[in-house]
């Protein structure tokens, strides 16, 4: 990896180093045409490539910005990872009959505007449309670049209000887009509106710039979000290439001023499904005071087929760094689940078996050992008022808050049974009733 913030080793760009690292020159400079980029960094596509891409093209744009591509190695351009991430495939164009155009069901989970409201006590505040990149493994394709739409301070203001009316979120994600392609006066004018809301609690900032433009990454931009902290910052470095000089200082900047930083690596065929560049990208990522937080199985979005791993080779990477490095290394591996189900876990098998009183478990290398439970357990008297009980504000368990297994575990809950809402079986039995 070259660690370097000039162009000119790869890039046929002649520009001050000033101006290389103004993050809104590359913003107006974005290569999103093939001949742009043949021209920038000087690859060359045969006539039969380029007249594959037109079509996908005119499905999916292109937009890369200058300081990615002076990532891409035009030696080795159709394996190199850089350029599988960003720059247009005939692949795309592989629709299967089982992707979706949102695969999340974000759209229907959206009971106001900018809002997706999943989870009980956190939402996604939607701030942006735009990116600046066009990643091509994007969940929300049909979104991001949409050049016709863009949010604005009403849209955003609303789902503001929804979060002030329900008191139950605690936590605000700000994503997009990109939310940071806004200018930094509305960045901290959003922050600072959410931050008034006394029950929100956490503050996230999710964004890619650290690793495709990182100079976007400024003083002025640090410092005015500061004052607002608890802010956590989660961007998605997916191979260790991305790591170069300009993305670490990027990184420390945030780092030194008290942001916690995470990041979501998604499982990509051909650019890190491997266990040893997995495992090197995230070593990195804690040198940089990153934590890595999930990695996520490639979506269903429509155009990803390409990039689709096995589920079994996710599992395989975890199974390589559970026991293999320290534990703040490694992250969760989901998979999101489609049609709004949020983030499965998927995990090796660890327990072997059980009975009443023991646990069979084998570890990393495949030593079998035996957990002894406790002879005699006594659970605690739970009557469900949790702020009696631990003489703390925090919300109580009472059985009409309780939903899914939770609610099944609850002593408290009379529920036994967890009932799909078309099971052919409820449903006769109410017909016959």
């Amino acid at each position: 990896m070259t660690e370097t913030d000039s162009p000119t080793h790869s890039l046929n760009i002649n520009i001050a180093d000033s101006k290389w690292k103004d993050w809104k020159w590359h913003l107006r400079h974005l290569i999103d045409t093939v001949d742009k980029f043949e021209k920038v960094t000087g690859a060359r596509l045969s006539s039969e490539d380029r007249k594959k891409l037109e079509e996908t093209l005119s499905l999916f744009p292109l937009a890369i910005t200058p300081y990615y591509a002076s990532l891409i190695d035009t030696d080795h351009l159709f394996n190199d990872p850089v350029f599988k991430q960003s720059f247009p495939s005939i692949h795309e164009l592989d629709l299967e009959s089982f992707e979706m155009d949102d695969p999340l069901h974000e759209d229907a989970d959206s009971p106001a505007p900018c809002i997706t409201h999943r989870y009980p006590d956190r939402v996604l505040l939607l701030v942006c449309n735009q990116c600046a990149m066009y990643c091509r493994h994007c969940t929300r394709k049909r979104k991001v670049g949409d050049t016709e739409q863009f949010v604005d301070m009403e849209e955003i203001d609303k789902g503001i209000a929804y979060i002030r009316e329900h008191k139950e979120i605690r936590d605000v994600l700000l994503s997009g887009g990109d939310p940071l392609m806004l200018d930094d006066e509305k960045i901290e004018a959003i922050i600072k509106k959410v931050r008034a809301i006394p029950h929100v609690e956490i503050i996230r900032l999710g964004s890619r710039m650290p690793v495709v433009l990182p100079y976007r990454i400024t003083n002025e931009l640090v410092e005015r979000l500061k004052p607002y902290h608890p802010i956590w910052f989660n961007t998605q470095f997916n191979h260790p290439r991305e790591l170069t000089r300009a993305s670490k200082k990027a990184l420390a900047k945030l780092a030194d001023a008290g942001f916690p930083l995470g990041n979501q690596s998604v499982l990509l065929a051909g650019v890190n499904d491997c266990p040893t560049i997995m495992k090197s990208l995230l070593h990195e990522l804690v040198k940089q005071r990153v934590r890595p937080y999930y990695i996520y199985q490639c979506d269903l979005s429509q155009g990803l087929s390409h990039f689709r791993t096995p589920v079994g080779k996710g599992i395989e990477i975890m199974e390589c760094l559970i026991g293999h490095t320290s534990g703040l290394c490694v992250p969760t591996f989901v998979i999101d689940a489609p049609g709004g189900g949020g983030k499965i876990p998927i995990m090796p098998h660890y327990i072997i078996s059980w009975s009443d009183h023991k646990v069979i478990l084998r570890n990393y290398e495949g030593v079998i050992t035996t957990y002894q439970g406790p002879d005699h357990y006594q659970p605690p008297d739970c009557n469900s008022h949790c702020s009696e009980c631990i003489n703390i504000a925090v919300e109580d368990r009472t059985e009409e808050k309780l939903i899914g297994i939770e609610k099944l575990l609850s002593d408290q809950s009379e529920t036994i049974t967890i009932v799909p809402c078309d099971n052919e079986r409820f449903n006769r039995r109410d017909d016959e009733s």
